[in-house]
């Protein structure tokens, strides 16, 4: 999947010190785009929009 023309945003939950602990998201139809910010040439993991929604509710 290409990401470079996404939209990239810092999570939510993503809270503690931003020096070492930044994830960003990226939301494209039907998927979603977790990376590293500070390592965003390491690529990101994509994940559809189900299991991201999976992943948030068993995180709660």
């Amino acid at each position: 999947m290409d990401l470079d023309h996404a939209r990239w945003r810092k999570s939510s939950r993503s809270t503690g010190d931003t020096e070492t602990e930044c994830v960003e998201v990226a939301f494209v139809p039907g998927t979603v785009g977790v990376r590293d910010s500070k390592k965003p040439e390491a690529g990101a993991l994509v994940v559809s929009e189900r299991a991201w929604r999976s992943a948030l509710v068993s995180f709660r």
